[in-house]
């Protein structure tokens, strides 16, 4: 049956790859090209113009060298309309001819109205987008935003054949993964450490958007990391005080568009992507876009696999110039094996000094691909826009998901019995966790004497609801980081009895028959949130600029439904301040926030006398000041930022009875990050980042391995990290066309375990170099990716674990766009 569902996963993307295909041949018939150079009055190449063929479905813009292009223009005569910002309107009559292609060079002109700000989409704005409707839940750009957020781009995702989501992390300062994609129920997706606590991307298009496993990069338009405690506009649900990664899908464009792309690689890395766009009627009214990708990957080790399907088809519709709708979805199937992490002990001496110590075989998986877990998901996105008048819009967001869990997940966790083995922990789970939230904002753009307002006022309603199902946990065997087996029960220190390595192996019918005695698991937790929250951008100046926002936040939870005993609900405030100067209008700027987060505690039950005891929510509060920078002409965009931010109310041992619980707990954490995205010359881009981070528990528990006084949390990741990707496209001579990348990664030691019972482990500093040969034209692009090209040995981890990360691996691409 399994590989039945296979093939038919496989005949239907074929079926359309084909019919994607089928309709661009006939489409070619009876058609024509446009195509041509537009430069600016002062001879400049005009970069992002936009370009359409009036009352038809066409439309495009120019590309880095101001050049256009129409394919398959049905024949015909055609005004061709040219608009920027800051330049009058050209129209030129075009005759379009079967068979034949129509070259035009056109100039604009400066507008009499002498426009103060022309904005220019190029190759810049790609890898960097200059505006927002995100971050603060509002058209904001970033030069005028006091807080501080990073991108990654679709754009580079193809220029670095990124292939899983947690790659396109490695553009990011201050963001480290520390945890892989287990797949687990309720919270199975990848961990990041981000400014030092820990969040996962489960935020696409500023809503709910929860997975127990991978995320697919076939329809990102691009990846907003934002940084900081927001709580205030985004809850606490969802966030970390650290901050949060908002995924931003494609959306549809006007026109025809459609785009295939195959990869292959090390490690049998097998991965089909398409995305195709079109306009269904004349008016551009309504458009469709599909992206799709089907990818199946081995392990670089001995045993472990990935296959996924994926397709997205999005919907816009406007109905006229005041009302639109946008509805967007994902469906993604995908199986896999449980990564490879090994768990230090957290409750004696750790029994390895270091990683040499260790001697971590990481060649072996210690698992097997017959024990594999699904995480089938999707999510609906539905938004209505309704322009009330010239200041206000309504926006109506509807957002519903559902993600499960279903297969064998386990652990190689230390038995802590001085024996330097790990037991193999396997359960097989069955749980969904279904997510609705609807939101209502009201955005408006208006002045009140001379000062410009751009307030947001939202109500949010988010629920979670999360069912827990399966089997309990079964050790199977032992084994050491040399791959060496042995079968003595860590609960009895006793050899099993019969044949072990006949009864105990890791294939289904086996572990079945052990988890058979382990009971079964039957939890249904029930949560939701109410919240009213409002923000206002007030330009004092034209150049002094105010941001002041609050959340009222009720949550209320009943916990597992099956019993009273946790339920219970808290209010919570959450203010946000800003304060941002602009030296020089729209190109510097100086910033400084306060920030909060928050995070609802639940009730804890006195292991000594079995009474219930509540708590009040945690607070986290930042302090940040930096400058940002657009200069030279869009060139160069910097952002330089110190931020401290300090957590209260944390929940720690009570001394006096280890059975209970008490609040005030307390953690800082401070750093300084650098970001860059520069375009110094035609043809060159450059990305870099650097972060420091300094965390501690500042006030918490003597001996705790979580929370222990003067520690650094286990999950804050390495203090230093470095990013770098540099591509230079020649435009010249022989070589148009051809390009290179170089780049890669630094991070300093991380600290994965560390306590006065377990003493310190370390995973070591890395330093990773990747790079790139590539050849792109309009109509394609071929490219060749390395990646760790020097074979870096190099671990992630954190909580105690310790996760090997790929040997050197090439990644082959083709792309073809009609």
């Amino acid at each position: 049956m399994k590989h039945l569902n296979l093939r038919i996963q496989h005949f239907a993307f074929a079926l359309c790859l084909f019919l994607i295909a089928t309709s661009a041949m006939f489409a070619q018939q009876n058609t024509g090209k446009i195509k041509g150079t537009i430069t600016t009055s002062d001879g400049e190449l005009a970069v992002g113009v936009n370009i359409i063929l009036k009352n038809s479905k066409y439309g495009t813009i120019t590309n880095e060298d101001g050049a256009f292009e129409f394919s398959r223009v049905k024949a015909n005569t055609y005004t061709l309309q040219v608009s920027l910002t800051g330049y009058e309107t050209l129209e030129q009559e075009v005759n379009v001819v079967t068979n034949e292609t129509t070259s035009l060079d056109l100039q604009l002109k400066v507008s009499n109205k002498q426009l103060k700000e022309v904005i220019i989409t190029n190759n810049r704005a790609k890898l960097f987008p200059k505006q927002s409707n995100y971050v603060s839940k509002m058209p904001l750009k970033n030069i005028e935003n006091p807080q501080v957020y990073n991108v990654v781009s679709a754009d580079l995702l193809k220029e670095q054949a990124i292939t899983n989501y947690e790659d396109a992390m490695k553009n990011v300062p201050g963001i480290q993964k520390i945890w892989e994609s287990t797949g687990r129920g309720g919270d199975g997706g990848s961990y990041y450490s981000l400014r030092g606590f820990e969040t996962q991307a489960n935020i696409v298009n500023g809503l709910p958007g929860l997975s127990n496993g991978s995320l697919d990069p076939a329809n990102i338009e691009r990846i907003e990391v934002i940084k900081g405690p927001s709580g205030t506009l985004f809850g606490s649900s969802l966030v970390s005080y650290g901050g949060l990664i908002n995924t931003v899908t494609k959306k549809p464009y006007s026109g025809f568009g459609a785009e295939v792309s195959y990869l292959a690689g090390s490690f049998g890395l097998n991965r089909v992507t398409a995305d195709v766009n079109t306009s269904v009627d004349d008016a551009d009214n309504v458009g469709i876009r599909i992206n799709a990708a089907y990818q199946t990957e081995n392990s670089f080790q001995d045993a472990g696999f990935r296959t996924s399907f994926f397709v997205a088809p999005v919907l816009s519709y406007k109905v006229n110039e005041r009302l639109s709708f946008l509805i967007s979805t994902e469906f993604m199937q995908e199986e896999k094996t449980t990564p490879s992490m090994l768990f230090l002990g957290r409750n004696s001496p750790v029994q390895y000094a270091n990683m040499n110590d260790l001697n971590y075989n990481t060649k072996l998986s210690f698992y097997s691909n017959d024990l594999s877990i699904k995480n089938p998901k999707y999510n609906l996105q539905g938004q209505m826009n309704y322009k009330i008048s010239d200041q206000w819009t309504s926006q109506t967001a509807l957002s519903r998901g559902s993600t499960r869990s279903n297969g064998y997940y386990s652990y190689i966790y230390d038995n802590e019995n001085s024996q330097r083995d790990f037991g193999i922990l396997i359960t097989r789970e069955q749980s969904q966790t279904i997510t609705t939230d609807i939101q209502q904002n009201f955005i408006g753009d208006f002045k009140i004497g001379n000062m410009r307002n751009r307030l947001v006022v939202g109500l949010d309603y988010f629920s979670k609801n999360t069912i827990y199902n399966g089997t309990g946990w079964a050790w199977v065997y032992n084994v050491n980081a040399q791959g060496e087996k042995n079968y003595i029960d860590p609960a009895t220190g006793l050899i099993v009895p019969g044949n072990p390595a006949r009864d105990r192996v890791l294939t289904q019918s086996s572990v079945d028959n052990i988890l058979s005695t382990t009971g079964v698991k039957d939890n249904n937790i029930k949560d939701a949130t109410y919240s009213v929250y409002a923000s206002d951008v007030i330009n004092i100046t034209s150049k002094l600029i105010a941001m002041a926002s609050l959340r009222l936040d009720y949550f209320d939870t009943e916990g597992n439904i099956k019993t009273d005993a946790d339920d219970y609900n808290q209010i919570a405030l959450s203010p946000k301040f800003g304060l941002l100067y602009q030296p020089i209008e729209d190109k510097l700027s100086l910033f400084a926030n306060y920030m909060n987060g928050f995070r609802n505690i639940g009730p804890m039950i006195n292991g000594s006398t079995g009474v219930s005891k509540t708590f009040e929510p945690e607070h986290a509060n930042q302090l940040e000041f930096g400058v940002k920078a657009n200069l030279l002409g869009d060139k160069l965009n910097a952002t330089v930022s110190y931020y401290d931010i300090k957590v209260a109310n944390l929940v720690t041992a009570d001394p006096a009875d280890i059975n209970n619980s008490l609040q005030g707990g307390e953690a800082q954490s401070k750093g300084f990050e650098f970001d860059l995205n520069a375009n110094p010359f035609k043809g060159f881009n450059i990305i870099a980042g650097y972060s420091y981070n300094d965390s501690k528990v500042i006030k918490g528990d003597e001996s705790n391995v979580w929370l222990e006084t003067g520690k650094r949390p286990i999950w804050s990741g390495p203090e230093t990290l470095i990013n770098l990707w540099a591509t230079y496209k020649f435009d010249y001579g022989s070589l148009n066309g051809f390009g290179l990348g170089f780049g890669g990664n630094y991070a300093s030691d991380n600290v994965t375990l560390d306590s006065k019972v377990t003493g310190k482990f370390v995973i070591p500093s890395y330093t990773v170099i990747n790079a790139s040969v590539f050849y792109n034209v309009s109509k394609f692009r071929v490219a060749l990716n390395i990646n760790n090209i020097t074979n870096k040995e190099y671990f992630n981890g954190g909580w105690s674990t310790i996760n090997p990360q790929k040997p050197r691996n090439v990644v082959a691409s083709f792309t073809y766009k009609f």
